[in-house]
């Protein structure tokens, strides 16, 4: 029982961080007038699964030989990846009001070394993922025990380097990497669906060996519950797909395309704010 409680207290936390996810990612995006605000929301509740409970971090150590190595495939999704370094403490919170200005840390896709807790630079779609294998096979090679999380777009799944990456990482035997498939449904074009059919996704990965466990992404619970179970998974790299609802969180952006890249204004940030506000405890 006592074990019981420990856990729902610890999924309270997590559901409350996320929502402060949300709120800076619509506030950064407002004070840049640019940026890709409905992926990022999708991805928040897995992103603050990871970031506040997951990886095995220091923000006062960002350069810990031993820590846990994330890479944010969907690059055009950082406002997320910026929001929850900025709240873990790796950088001052004032500066994600920098996001994609001149000389700003924190440009329009992330660029390793540009800010504390960001190990690498992404853009085209795919790189980030072969990234990810890359650092797991390292690990291997070094022998070294920390573990590899990335993060990819379900359209991203559309590019051939994503499937190439994927049977490296079985061919290396990769059980230090787990990637997360932030299922939305939607990307800049339209629906995923009907831009390139993928499903069936998990059949997909599970013909390239991979071991493919699929969750409902915003139900807390089920988000840490899926990433402790693919962290202890030996023999076979570890997929999660999410379903997840594009801009999670803000009434007027859930499901709706439009709002894969355009800020809100600010009339919209205010309704936004009150959505995400009105329900932090």
């Amino acid at each position: 029982m006592e074990q019981q409680r420990t856990i729902q207290k610890r999924v309270r936390y997590l559901e409350e961080k996320a929502k402060e996810v949300r709120v800076e990612i619509v506030k950064m995006i407002h004070e840049a007038q640019s940026g890709h605000p409905g992926g990022s929301l999708s991805a928040a509740d897995i992103m603050t699964a990871l970031y506040f409970d997951i990886l095995r971090i220091d923000p006062n150590k960002p350069e810990w030989p031993d820590r846990d190595r994330f890479v944010l495939s969907k690059g055009h999704a950082c406002p997320v990846w910026y929001a929850c370094l900025a709240l873990k403490g790796f950088f001052p919170i004032e500066t994600l009001k920098t996001l994609r200005k001149f000389e700003s840390k924190l440009q329009g896709h992330p660029i390793a070394g540009k800010a504390e807790g960001i190990d690498a630079s992404v853009g085209s779609l795919g790189i980030g993922f072969s990234q990810a294998v890359g650092m797991a096979i390292e690990a291997k090679m070094t022998r070294s025990k920390y573990m590899v999380y990335t993060v990819l777009g379900d359209g991203e799944t559309n590019e051939g380097i994503v499937w190439e990456a994927a049977a490296s990482a079985h061919k290396y035997h990769l059980d230090n990497l787990v990637a997360v498939l932030d299922r939305n449904n939607l990307q800049n074009d339209g629906i995923a669906e009907q831009i390139m059919p993928m499903e069936p996704l998990d059949e997909k990965f599970k013909a390239f060996n991979w071991h493919v466990i699929q969750i409902n992404g915003h139900n807390m619970a089920d988000v840490v519950d899926a990433l402790m179970k693919a962290r202890d998974y030996s023999g076979k790299p570890v997929i999660i797909i999410a379903n997840t609802v594009k801009g999670k969180g803000v009434s007027y952006m859930e499901n709706v395309r439009g709002w894969h890249g355009k800020p809100p204004n600010d009339e919209q940030l205010a309704i936004a704010l009150e959505d995400l506000k009105g329900s932090l405890k």
